[in-house]
């Protein structure tokens, strides 16, 4: 199978600590994907395949993967297999080519081997710049299959603004990329592109995926060298934040020093450091939410009709419970997520919208939980079970779609079931409807047209206000 650079190494970057708890790990996958790969020894067979006036080169697909998994590794279960494949594919050993979720399906989705050069055990902690340059290259080839995603283009536009004075030493490093990449055979690139874009999938995955790069901040303590030097993908490099590694010890049978604890509270300051913000930006975001906010506070801006709490006049409750909502309050949907979800209205017209997508389950789903946290202790069991059956259990009606962590975690707390059994769940469903279907719903016509139907003079709830002041 082509690799295009998958033996090289970068130069001059020193082994990694072979006796880490994560390269033991690393090494024990690297066998088997080596052992897959293997012609020889009887490995997952890689292929090209016809596709519509087109092929795709050098792929397996996940039935290939779990039935190889099970034959070699002496596994029974497939689950058991699919669950494996599933913890080698989060590492980005392997990869779906038409999908951003790094997860094993046992099925005819095609996968590919990720190259050796951007496997894990090479210690890949690429900088932001490099991401950058990654989304720029994306930018500049015109093709489908590279056109970025919803959050890939706000990443962008946040780099772009994060890196102001040196964007066009980026944008310059990502058209020499280009040019380099255009050289290389058709076929070569096309398994190169979507080798770097696993790889990203890792390290900048999609909102609401499991990232298998975080660090704990108690694992980092336990650490040989916590602070390690960062590579860089395409050259480009950040400063660090500090200038000298720290050394924490990492044997347990030795005994802390002074010196040990110094170190150990350098770095955990340096850590600290990292997430202050200076005070113009945070009095920045206070101004800015309050000039969004400001036509919403009634001790600002008086509220139209009056106030019902201080008045007689009731007009304002009976708009609040009107089904045709104002502009006003459609206006206010598009401010964040949380505010469409915490007002009735804006949920089912969120709901319309899912439906007409064939989606709306995720929502549903997450009403479910919600609801499931305000029963009462003696329904707790019962509609635990009812919300499993529905989303969760093999072969459910409304099943949504769960990385395979969020669901391992959310199977076992079934077992005892309480009002948070599905919190991982619902955390993860709340992130994929935030960065996807809520995107959508507020570019969609449907949402347009509410928010316009005001000043067109359509909207029924302004006729309602008109009504109720003439008769008042």
């Amino acid at each position: 199978m082509a690799q295009g650079s998958g033996d090289q190494r970068a130069v001059g970057i020193a082994d990694p600590e072979e006796s880490s708890p994560n390269m033991i790990v690393y090494r024990k996958i690297e066998d088997i994907i080596t052992k897959m790969q293997d012609d020889k020894t009887g490995g997952v067979p890689i292929r090209t395949v016809k596709s519509f006036l087109s092929k795709i080169p050098s792929v397996v697909t996940g039935t290939d993967i779990v039935q190889w998994l099970m034959k070699n590794l002496s596994i029974e279960d497939p689950v058991e297999a699919i669950h494996l494949g599933s913890l080698i594919a989060a590492q980005g050993y392997v990869f779906p080519i038409s999908d951003h979720v790094l997860t094993l399906k046992d099925d005819g989705t095609f996968y590919r081997f990720q190259a050796p050069y951007f496997w894990p055990s090479n210690c890949w902690e690429p900088e932001n710049t490099d991401y950058a340059i990654y989304l720029c290259k994306r930018t500049m080839q015109n093709k489908a299959r590279l056109e970025l995603a919803d959050y890939e283009a706000e990443n962008l536009a946040r780099l772009q603004r994060a890196f102001a004075r040196k964007w066009e030493f980026i944008f310059m490093q990502a058209e020499a990329q280009v040019k380099i990449d255009r050289k290389k055979d058709k076929t070569e690139r096309k398994i190169l592109d979507s080798q770097e874009r696993a790889f990203w999938d890792v390290h900048r995955p999609v909102p609401g995926c499991v990232n298998t790069t975080e660090m704990d901040i108690r694992k980092c303590r336990r650490l040989k060298n916590p602070q390690k030097v960062k590579k860089s993908v395409y050259g480009v490099t950040e400063e660090s934040q500090s200038q000298s590694p720290v050394h924490i010890p990492s044997q347990p049978t030795r005994k802390t020093t002074k010196e040990d604890v110094r170190k150990q509270i350098t770095f955990l300051n340096a850590q600290i450091d990292r997430h202050c913000l200076k005070m113009s930006k945070v009095a920045e975001s206070l101004i800015a939410y309050t000039e969004q906010y400001v036509e919403y506070d009634p001790l600002i801006t008086p509220a139209e009709p009056s106030n019902p709490w201080i008045s007689d006049d009731v007009a304002l409750w009976d708009i609040e419970m009107s089904k045709e909502p104002s502009q006003q309050r459609v206006k206010r949907w598009g401010f964040s997520f949380d505010e469409i979800l915490k007002d009735q209205v804006g949920r089912d017209q969120f709901l319309r919208f899912l439906e007409s997508e064939f989606s709306s389950e995720n929502l549903r789903f997450w009403l479910a939980v919600q609801d499931l946290k305000k029963q009462p202790l003696q329904d707790v069991a019962r509609r635990v079970e009812e919300i499993w059956q529905e989303f969760l259990a093999p072969g459910a009606p409304s099943a949504i779609n769960l990385d395979s962590h969020s669901y391992e975690i959310t199977s076992q707390n079934v077992k005892d079931g309480g009002r948070y059994t599905f919190e991982d769940a619902q955390e993860h469903i709340y992130k994929l409807m935030k960065s996807d279907s809520y995107a959508r719903f507020l570019r969609s016509n449907a949402y347009q047209d509410l928010l316009s139907a005001k000043k067109k003079g359509k909207s029924l709830a302004g006729k309602r206000l008109t009504g109720l002041m003439q008769s008042s």
